[in-house]
């Protein structure tokens, strides 16, 4: 049977493609692996009994154009944290609070001993805010040349911190403090295994996309969680007349477009006019039937939790409900995020692990069931940086314990008591944490090692020839439609949105 259009991978970014593609009146397939559509960004009740609705794996809204949603009509509600982060620092901490600058200042000078570092965040900011508003719409339209965003950009400081020297650079040259250096540093490692002063510039890419969502950088909670993202793109691409396939493993590509997959033990082949690849481009690689080389690397731990209530501070002028309304960052100063990935390179678990953790349930209590709201549970995702898949290859079971127990004492360490005695039980009385190591996700998601970005983020712009949409592969028939794809990663859309006008241009 044939299609204009076969999509392999039913995650989000699939998802856009299909329905921008059947609304153009095109006929499309889409073959996923597991039962359920969404990929990455579902919802799930991880722990039996308890009727909470973890955002399992990816958990956060920044990078989806509200052009695609607009487009498709899907009608999420987005919702604003007006707490940016909290960082604990001794007995007080770091409040970024972005409606009341007065009280960001004061926790500034509490921390660093004066606002000077205070009025450098505030100018690194607005730097950013400067790139994001002239390159975000951009990463929708077809792929500009570097030279041709640099002219969008107008700013040569802003070029130069962010797309020439390593970050690690700029914030030693920028701010004093190793707690406020450090706050900025975290989100250039969010996936990405790399030091500060790294030449190879990975952790700027990382750095830029974590700024420049809808230009703002703004990170929002979807509500309903991130399974209601999906859910929504899954509707659309149907209404529009797309096929959803799931149960469907895909065993072979070929570059005239012909899929051969397995459903219910029975193999089966289809064509596609094209076909979209919404799977790492590692992945397509074996799917062709040629060479994929070394796999990348994840690196992040993921921690779920349900809590009976949140844990008390150290700090007696912040209360929970604020430090965990935004980013709670632990044991994330510049220095030990060094540390940490100078003892990983190395091979071995970091004795202090990094992370940072969310609660959706303060911004979006409808995740939670009747009796959870009323008994005040709470939930925390927690992701650990600098956990490359090699820690846990040699035997994941037991380093995903120790991985484990150690960013737990990492995180009780900058608090007033033990996490252990927050965790709810479930009904059988288990305490309610799971964690998740690059291999899990490499086997529960098909992520080659667990890199949640299927490779090394790019640049959002073309060394070679402007004017593609930067989906494209070496075969004309094929085009990434995943992470993969320059301008990929994040839970954005954006690549399925431009391999699908790739597919309309063409």
């Amino acid at each position: 049977m044939g299609y204009d259009a076969v999509i392999v991978g039913g995650g989000h970014n699939g998802l856009v493609a299909a329905a921008y593609l059947a609304r153009a009146g095109r006929s499309v397939l889409v073959l996923e692996r597991r039962e359920e559509t969404g990929g990455a960004a579902v919802s799930f009740r991880a722990f039996d009994g308890v009727d909470v609705r973890l955002s399992r794996y990816s958990y956060l809204v920044s990078l989806l154009p509200r052009k695609i949603a607009t487009d498709l009509g899907l009608g999420l509600e987005l919702r604003r944290r007006r707490m940016s982060s909290y960082t604990p620092a001794g007995d007080s901490g770091l409040l970024v609070d972005t409606g009341d600058g007065a009280r960001t200042a004061e926790a500034f000078r509490a921390v660093t001993g004066s606002t000077k570092d205070f009025d450098a965040w505030r100018r690194f900011y607005a730097l950013a805010g400067r790139v994001a508003a002239r390159t975000f719409a951009t990463l929708t339209s077809p792929l500009p040349s570097r030279a041709e965003l640099r002219e969008r950009i107008g700013d040569e400081e802003a070029w130069s911190t962010l797309f020439e020297r390593p970050i690690g650079e700029a914030l030693t040259s920028r701010f004093g403090d190793d707690t406020v250096r450090g706050v900025v540093l975290t989100d250039a490692l969010i996936g990405t295994f790399a030091p500060a002063g790294g030449a190879d510039l990975r952790q700027n890419r990382c750095l830029l996309y974590h700024l420049i969502g809808n230009g703002t950088g703004d990170w929002d909670v979807p509500v309903g969680g991130m399974g209601a993202v999906t859910g929504a793109l899954a509707d659309a691409a149907r209404r529009a007349g797309a096929t959803l396939v799931t149960g469907a493993e895909v065993e072979s590509i070929t570059p005239d477009g012909e899929v051969r997959y397995t459903r219910e033990g029975a193999s089966r082949t289809v064509s596609g006019g094209h076909v979209l690849a919404n799977v790492a481009p590692h992945t397509l690689a074996r799917l062709l039937g040629e060479e994929p080389g070394e796999a990348p690397e994840g690196a992040q731990l993921k921690v779920n939790m349900v809590l009976s209530r949140l844990p008390r501070l150290r700090d007696p002028n912040v209360g929970p409900s604020d430090a965990f309304g935004g980013t709670f960052h632990v044991n994330e100063t510049f220095s030990q995020l060094e540390t940490a990935y100078a003892e990983a390179a190395a091979g071995r678990i970091p004795s202090l692990p990094p992370c940072e953790i969310y609660c959706h349930s303060l911004t979006d209590p409808s995740i939670l069931g009747p009796a959870e709201r009323a008994a005040g549970v709470h939930t925390l995702t927690l992701f650990g940086l600098h956990m490359p898949a090699r820690l846990f290859e040699a035997d994941n079971t037991a380093a995903r314990a120790e991985a484990l127990r150690a960013t737990l004492a990492s995180l009780n360490s900058v608090l007033a008591e033990p996490i252990e005695d927050c965790l709810l039980r479930d009904p059988a009385g288990r305490p309610c944490i799971e964690a998740k190591t690059p291999l899990d996700l490499a086997a529960e998601l098909g992520l080659p090692r667990g890199h949640i970005f299927h490779r090394d983020l790019s640049w959002p712009f073309s060394d070679s020839a402007a004017g593609t949409w930067g989906v494209e592969t070496a075969h004309p028939r094929v085009l990434l439609c995943g992470a993969g794809a320059v301008r990929g990663g994040g839970v954005s859309g954006i690549p399925g949105h431009n391999a699908a006008m790739a597919v309309l241009a063409g």
